[in-house]
């Protein structure tokens, strides 16, 4: 009971955390090396409005980075959809190694295997055919280009 009431605090605390935090994505040739969090409040300007550029000013400030370049990052985005509803940005969350893409003003995560086809849409990576939807779990084979069962 003691674990379970610790879980159920664990994950309050991770959901208030990115409730009243902005994600912030260091970018070193357009490759994410670092992901920040910076408080609402840092990125909201006396109007009420959350605006980026507060949020990059903090951070350059903050670690004396005058020119470093940091975009915005949604920590609900996943294949151009907010999982809340809100409205999508950046396709998907940033995460270390992703490739910021400004023609698509999106991150997208690393090439898994040479035959996966980029989806223009989502800027996630897809298998040439689909993996089956079925109870059983698959695993990519990419010298035969197929799902094999996973025993």
């Amino acid at each position: 009971m003691v674990v379970i009431q610790f879980y159920n605090l664990m994950v309050q605390g991770v959901t208030q955390h990115k409730k009243y935090m902005a994600s912030f994505a260091k970018l070193n040739n357009k490759v994410v090396e670092r992901v920040e969090s910076v408080a609402n409040q840092v990125i909201t300007n006396s109007n009420g409005i959350e605006e980026e550029q507060l949020g990059i000013n903090f951070l350059r400030t903050l670690y004396n980075e005058p020119s470093a370049v940091w975009k915005q990052t949604s920590y609900n985005t996943i294949g151009g959809v907010h999982r809340l509803g809100g409205t999508p940005f950046r396709k998907n969350y940033a995460a270390i190694g992703d490739i910021y893409d400004e023609d698509r003003d999106a991150f997208i995560p690393p090439k898994p295997f040479n035959s996966w086809i980029l989806n223009q849409d989502t800027c996630i990576w897809n298998a040439p055919i689909p993996c089956p939807n079925n109870e059983n779990k698959y695993t990519w084979n990419e010298s035969t280009l197929s799902w094999d069962l996973v025993p």
